[in-house]
């Protein structure tokens, strides 16, 4: 299949999306920093498993993949692939807001305000699970684990996976999942997302184009168990509402150093520093340049 670009409303920033968070790192993504080529394997609606490689263009990203894909499969991708990387977001509204902050002034010239995704909500439902009261090396074990043991192998090389479908981990038991995946408690609540989205009582990719408000989708994602506070604030990033933070012990660390000389704070002081921003605070906590992010 030849190189095909797609375009991205500007500014855009390949390594900004890329960069965003730590979704890269996690399987089956892979990172190649010689190359600033950023590639998975995906297993498309169609059956279909491949890999696909993408990097920065001008005016964009350029997609490749190998083999002849049917137009069905190729109208697929490109969605998952604009999906992914927010190509057409609008950011203007934030811009215009953080040239007056000068801790996200060059939030614009760089690029700053896309959060990679991956190819289906319910891969980031999962992965954010995964995240939840633990490290961030043991989360890198538990997906890596669920790709290995579950995900469909790509054709041309088994040994690499797919994210696992809903039917594949609802066909999974939760002994399995504990002992053998090592999700620890997070294993049931993996098992039923899995078994409500395979049996369409849960349709989690609806949610990516809902009109309802922010507070009312907060509710909804809050209904999958396993999601609390936390993870349905990241979730909500990653559908493009930045109304809540992601407040956890690195946000209280970084708002204890940046306003109050190390003395400890809580949770609603992280929140009233960030309240100005509305409906973009969540934005402005993630990509703000903090005085010592160490």
């Amino acid at each position: 299949m030849p190189t095909l670009t797609l375009p991205a409303k500007p500014p855009f920033s390949f390594r900004s999306v890329v960069y965003s968070h730590g979704w890269m790192q996690l399987a089956p993504f892979v990172y190649d920093e010689p190359s600033a080529t950023l590639s998975w394997i995906d297993r498309l609606p169609s059956g279909r498993v491949l890999e696909v490689r993408v990097r920065e263009a001008l005016g964009g990203i350029a997609l490749e993949t190998a083999g002849r894909l049917t137009k069905a499969e190729l109208s697929e991708l490109e969605a998952r692939a604009a999906w992914m990387f927010g190509l057409q977001m609008d950011f203007s509204e934030f811009y215009a807001r953080a040239r007056r902050e000068p801790k996200l002034a060059n939030a614009e010239k760089s690029g700053r305000g896309r959060i990679l995704r991956s190819p289906t909500l319910f891969e980031d439902v999962v992965k954010t699970i995964l995240t939840t009261n633990t490290l961030w090396a043991a989360t890198k074990r538990m997906t890596a684990n669920l790709v290995t043991q579950f995900g469909e192998p790509l054709p041309s090389d088994p040994g690499r996976h797919a994210f696992p479908t809903p039917s594949r981990l609802a066909a999974a038991t939760e002994a399995q999942l504990r002992a053998e995946t090592r999700l620890g408690y997070r294993a049931p609540y993996i098992l039923e997302l899995a078994a409500r989205t395979a049996s369409g009582e849960l349709d989690v990719e609806s949610l990516r184009t809902s009109a309802l408000p922010t507070p009312d989708l907060r509710k909804e994602l809050m209904r999958i168990k396993g999601i609390g506070g936390y993870a349905a604030a990241n979730l909500l990033m990653l559908l493009g509402r930045y109304d809540y933070l992601t407040v956890d012990s690195w946000a209280r660390k970084m708002v204890s150093q940046e306003w109050y000389d190390g003395r400890p704070v809580e949770p609603p002081e992280v929140e009233a520093h960030f309240e100005q921003w509305g409906q973009w605070k969540g934005l402005a906590y993630w990509f703000w340049e903090w005085s010592n992010p160490s």
